[in-house]
């Protein structure tokens, strides 16, 4: 996230109002607005591959993928726009399973995301780690999975919600890996994911003899 508007707290429907008109997207928190940054080509090849891949396996049921422009709601229903509280996101990926429930008649902005995914960037993977990961655990009651996409190395961190409503974590970190979403019945091959990516150089520890 970038550095909020120089007024100092906006509530819930006016940030909604701006948004619908303007030509860049802004996520808000607790009452301040803030500019996305723009995407890497990496970044946006593999949202692109990922969309794919889940839109194929999806097609004829009952969920669905959007990607990029659909707002997420994380915190509590405004009241006639008095309300400051709360997390307003445009998530890389979302999958929706059966109807769609709204904020408003506005349709825009999502409130019933089973799987978010994210892929990292290093303006904001703390932010994707940390607060909004926390608001989206709070917030979304349907939510699954959360999936957090390197975009430097093949790596999936993948958070998932039992039936019992504990999260569990786990990783694959290997091109030869894939990763298995059962509550949407879809599968993600890391080979898929990073096609055409090409991952920086790590430099080596091992420095040799001089």
């Amino acid at each position: 996230m970038s550095l909020p508007r120089a007024r100092t707290l906006y509530f819930v429907e006016e940030y909604l109002a701006s948004e619908r008109v303007s030509e860049e997207r802004h996520e808000y928190l607790d009452g301040q607005i803030y500019a996305m940054a723009g995407e890497s080509p990496e970044h946006g090849a593999i949202c692109t591959n990922i969309g794919g891949q889940l839109y194929a396996q999806l097609r004829g049921k009952s969920c669905q993928v959007f990607s990029k422009d659909m707002k997420v709601r994380s915190g509590p229903a405004p009241k006639l726009g008095q309300t400051t509280k709360g997390l307003y996101s445009y998530p890389d990926l979302v999958i929706v399973c059966g109807g769609l429930k709204f904020h408003d008649e506005h349709r825009d902005v999502l409130l019933n995301p089973a799987v978010i995914i994210e892929v990292l960037s290093p303006a904001t993977e703390a932010f994707d780690r940390g607060e909004k990961w926390a608001r989206y655990q709070t917030w979304l009651p349907e939510l699954t999975d959360y999936l957090l996409v390197s975009q430097t190395k093949p790596r999936i961190d993948h958070f998932h919600r039992r039936a019992g409503g504990e999260w569990v974590y786990s990783l694959v970190n290997s091109l030869e890996d894939s990763l298995r979403l059962d509550s949407v019945g879809c599968v993600l091959q890391l080979t898929d994911v990073y096609d055409r990516i090409v991952f920086p150089v790590e430099e080596s520890e091992d420095l040799g003899e001089e």
